[in-house]
């Protein structure tokens, strides 16, 4: 059992970060009810790593009874996650103000990109745009080029999933106190720009070039901090930021004094970036595996995320699982007492609808009535 065992969250389907959050909280043993529009069903779902360990209730969110059934399902739950933009949930008729008269101790945690309020609120955006206007994509990137998008891990991921989760648990500790719920308004700007709180400092500090990419020590300006290429066209990261780390470093790849002293004269990054890349390229990533692998050097070798699950470290601690044949990453963090596992792989849409409103109170008649009325499938 989880450390949630016992909660209940109701998860509006929706993408990226908001499903993310909920497979967390089913991972830590709350029990997750994704609400799927009767509209929408699609096999994807089986594919879906975020579907893991949650029940599936098929609901017609334009039907009355729809929203009524929701709403007493409401009654039972401690979260509802609602996915949409500002407006949305009011317009149907589940609002907080609706939902927290039936329930007062619900948590009602909203997750958008820019947030309930603002000039932006309402608009449409995704993750580089949320990174966009927080510095964080402006500063990733080479010198002279354009800025590199990270994927969506920095604003849906981090600053909207992780941050959704943060919430949820602080809320939830609040009002196992008080009594009471609360609305959050989890948006992925905000969590992006909390991201880039070191940065803010750096640059006070005059440790920062924030116009300038490739030029400071964790954006690939600094020769001792960046990915190199391996003679077999593979890469290594190399991370020696601490001098004994560094000291390391030179004496493993047997760079000389004269070339690699200094460590931290950035007018000379560059040149040592150039004799280091030149140094790497001796060796596949293999042979340096070897060498610095498992050493202080800060080090490890480049792999995509497919072929990341068979890294020894990770096999180690088994930092991936295979669910329904699907390989993805295990449940964390890691309680020692109240471990969190995955209960079961997705679930088709409304595979659990019977299952569910039987267990909140919903008699076999009631059921039958709501099929009939196309309130639920």
């Amino acid at each position: 059992m989880g450390p949630l065992n016992g909660y209940t969250i109701i998860e509006l389907a929706g993408i990226g970060p908001a499903p993310m959050g909920g497979m967390m909280l089913a991972d830590m043993g709350a029990e997750v009810i994704r609400i799927d529009r009767a509209s929408g069903a699609s096999a994807l779902v089986m594919k879906d790593v975020s579907a893991r360990g949650k029940k599936s209730v098929m609901l017609n969110l334009k039907n009355a009874d729809g929203i009524e059934t929701l709403l007493r399902m409401v009654e039972n739950a401690d979260v509802i996650i609602d996915p949409f933009r500002p407006g949305v949930c009011e317009k149907l008729g589940i609002g907080p103000d609706v939902c927290m008269a039936r329930n007062p101790k619900l948590i009602f945690a909203r997750m958008t990109g820019w947030g309930q309020e603002g000039p932006l609120a309402h608009t449409a955006g995704h993750d580089i745009n949320y990174i966009s206007i927080t510095g964080a994509l402006y500063a990733i990137g080479r010198k002279d080029e354009k800025p590199v998008a990270p994927l969506n891990l920095v604003g849906d991921m981090g600053g909207g999933g992780m941050l959704l989760v943060n919430g949820v648990l602080a809320a939830l500790l609040e009002a196992a106190n008080s009594g009471k719920g609360q609305v959050i308004d989890v948006a992925m700007v905000d969590g992006a720009a909390q991201l880039m709180w070191m940065f803010h400092g750096w640059e006070a500090f005059g440790m920062w070039d924030a116009g300038e990419r490739e030029s400071n020590m964790l954006d690939g300006g600094a020769h001792y901090y960046d990915i190199y290429e391996c003679a077999d066209g593979e890469y290594v990261s190399i991370g020696s930021i601490e001098p004994q780390f560094y000291a390391l470093l030179k004496e493993l790849a047997e760079l000389s004094e004269e070339d690699f002293g200094n460590q931290n004269d950035a007018s000379r990054w560059p040149l040592m970036k150039e004799k280091l890349a030149a140094v790497i390229r001796q060796k596949t990533q293999a042979q340096w595996c070897d060498i610095m692998e498992g050493t202080d050097v800060c080090f490890a070798p480049v792999l995509n995320f497919v072929d990341a699950p068979q890294h020894p470290a990770n096999v180690a601690r088994d930092t991936y699982i295979e669910v329904d044949g699907i390989t993805q990453p295990a449940p964390a963090p890691r309680f020692s007492r109240t471990p969190s596992s995955v209960a079961h792989g997705g679930h088709d849409f409304g595979e659990d609808t019977d299952e569910v409103l039987t267990a909140m109170g919903f008699g076999e008649q009631e059921i039958v009535g709501l099929k009939s009325s196309g309130a639920i499938a």
